[in-house]
């Protein structure tokens, strides 16, 4: 069973200081260079997800619009 197009999945290691390592072929299918700032979500019952940092670009701009709009 193949993997479904365009989902992903990658193991890594936490580090003794709580520092874990985005794996190449992660950092360049997403364009994460070094210096980037990154966004760690998490979810008690779902998770950590750690989104591009383009979709965090939309989210933002879409946060602030509302908050505009309720103004």
């Amino acid at each position: 069973m193949g993997r479904p197009k365009g989902k992903y999945a990658w193991t890594v290691t936490v580090g003794e200081k709580g520092q874990i390592v985005i794996p190449k072929q992660a950092r360049e299918l997403f364009g994460i260079q070094p210096g980037d700032t990154l966004v760690l979500l998490g979810d008690d019952k779902r998770g950590i997800a750690i989104p591009p940092k383009t979709m965090f670009e939309a989210f933002s701009h879409a946060v602030y619009e509302t908050n505009e709009d309720e103004e």
